[in-house]
């Protein structure tokens, strides 16, 4: 629940595309957990943390795609409508964020399993990665609706446009901060 990437891509996508452009982006990050989540569920990312060349190459792959979001936010064209966050740009831009972050691969096999026997089926991990996907949900459900309350404020020129540089001031530091990792 700790604001991170996924929080900085709600405000950024909720300030150049208002509340439909933070849920398109809401719907593709929890797609990109949801992947993340079953496979762990079904073993697969074991494989990302057994092999380090794996690992270090989605992290390389995850800075990459936070530094490009930051640089396009920080110094990118800020237009002033609406119409700058399309229902699908919205859904790519959190489902590639989530798919390149190696930290929740990392958060799904050390995480979810301790909460299920050795011996248990594969679905009772699904069942938990859903459940997963479900908590995430309403806890960005719950942002953008604090978002969408402050939207006539968001929606002021001088504001978006700082906001946006801000939002890509902190991808660009996420990205650097994932980068320097071991």
């Amino acid at each position: 629940m700790v604001p991170g990437v996924g929080t900085a891509m709600l405000l950024r996508q909720a300030i150049r595309g208002g509340r439909r452009g933070a849920l398109a982006t809401m719907a593709g990050m929890e797609v990109g957990v949801a992947v993340w989540a079953v496979a762990a569920g079904l073993g697969l990312s074991v494989l990302l943390v057994a092999s380090e060349v794996a690992y270090q190459g989605l992290r390389i792959v995850g800075v990459c795609v936070l530094v490009w979001f930051g640089i396009k936010a920080l110094f990118g064209r800020h237009e002033h409508t609406e119409t700058a966050v399309t229902a699908g740009s919205g859904f790519r831009s959190g489902l590639v964020v989530n798919l390149a972050n190696p930290k929740l691969a990392v958060f799904a096999i050390s995480f979810l399993p301790q909460f299920v026997s050795p011996d248990a089926p594969n679905w009772v991990l699904l069942a938990l990665a859903g459940l997963w996907v479900a908590i995430d949900t309403v806890w960005y459900l719950l942002v953008i609706a604090m978002l969408t309350r402050v939207m006539g404020w968001l929606r002021r020129a001088e504001i978006r446009t700082r906001l946006e540089r801000f939002s890509g001031a902190v991808l660009i530091a996420l990205g650097i901060r994932l980068a320097l990792e071991a």
